[in-house]
């Protein structure tokens, strides 16, 4: 197992592959270097292996989708207790931690989906895929001293690509399936959402006289930090079983009556996290030993709550770092190299 950043070679294009987890097979790694086989991904339903062989020309940037979205992942927790970590020797990149329909969950559901709907649209709007281009439906009329240009970004047809694929497994008539579905639609929704005016400035001397604008995503940073943001929020739900005429059906409706109902914005969970405090194999916890932890913090990322009250060690660490830089015209800077003592606090 490691921790911390996703290495690029270990994001494949097989994902939402295993019934209650993302999946990741790590022996096809080679993001566009060489044709994909769509029969040769392991764990394809027939819906992923058709929708693969019909859209095989942007599946690398489904793979760059998911790939993005972990690491997004685990910066948003890098300082919690679980750190959206990710194993090795696995088929489903998180272990057992997805196997619970907890908050995490429902992050990393929401995170992946938009992540493929994200890097899909992106990959539209550069050209790099012929079945796909620009948005030309959504313009409307310009706005005052603007007119549209540029190349606005389709993520209708990216949230399609990330719905089709990534929810082809969700069809099952219970909870999970319910609960993943929506987190799915919620983060995809979030880059709608945040869909903004992109322009640029036409003129003498840089002047602005006449501006350009098309729709553009946000950086994923900031719809990361949205999703973080629906994490702290999110709603927990009971499961409610139901006879139809297929038979029984699992629906899931709020826990609490006198808190809002969530809106297809929100992520939704309905069973409590562990507290990751200790290694367990269960659950997927890798505890929080040697956990580095900020010792000036009161939040989670701090040295009591990160190490969940155990304590922490101390130790020195020399850094080589630039220093004294001096700009010279022109132009480049030169700077000397310094060593820096700092203290390093790890969990106990």
């Amino acid at each position: 197992t490691y921790k911390g950043e996703i290495q690029p070679d270990s994001i494949s294009f097989s994902l939402f592959l295993l019934p209650r987890s993302l999946a990741i097979g790590h022996q096809y790694s080679s993001l566009g270097t060489q044709p994909i086989l769509c029969g040769s991904i392991p764990g394809l339903v027939p819906k992923q292996l058709r929708f693969c062989r019909n859209y095989v020309e942007i599946m690398p940037s489904v793979a760059e989708g998911v790939k993005i979205g972990i690491q997004e992942c685990q910066h948003q927790f890098r300082g919690r207790r679980w750190n959206c970590t990710t194993v090795n020797d696995s088929l489903a990149i998180f272990g057992p931690v997805l196997d619970k329909a907890t908050r995490e969950s429902a992050f990393v559901h929401a995170i992946a989906s938009a992540g493929v709907a994200f890097a899909v649209t992106r990959s539209c709007a550069e050209g790099s895929a012929t079945i796909c281009g620009c948005d030309t439906r959504h313009k409307g009329s310009p706005g005052e001293g603007w007119k549209w240009g540029g190349c606005s970004e389709d993520v209708e047809f990216g949230s399609m690509v990330s719905r089709e694929f990534a929810d082809a497994r969700e069809n099952r008539p219970d909870a999970r399936s319910a609960m993943n579905r929506h987190n799915n639609e919620a983060g995809r929704t979030s880059i709608i959402e945040l869909m903004h005016l992109k322009c640029k400035c036409h003129g003498l001397s840089g002047s602005c006289e006449v501006k350009t604008c098309w729709w553009s995503q946000p950086d994923f940073r900031v719809i990361g930090d949205y999703l973080k943001d629906k994490y702290d929020s999110a709603s927990e739900m009971v499961v409610e079983k139901h006879r139809e005429s297929r038979g029984w059906v699992e629906t899931l409706r709020p826990k609490y009556n006198f808190f809002k109902a969530p809106t297809e914005k929100d992520l939704v969970y309905y069973e409590n996290s562990p507290n990751f405090c200790e290694p367990n194999p269960e659950t997927g916890s890798f505890g929080t030993r040697d956990r580095i932890c900020n010792v000036t913090s009161h939040g989670i990322d701090g040295c009591d709550l990160l190490c969940c009250g155990r304590g922490h060690n101390t130790r020195t660490e020399k850094r080589k770092e630039k220093c004294h830089c001096i700009f010279h015209w022109c132009c480049y800077v030169r700077c000397q190299e310094c060593i820096r003592v700092y203290d390093v606090h790890t969990c106990k």
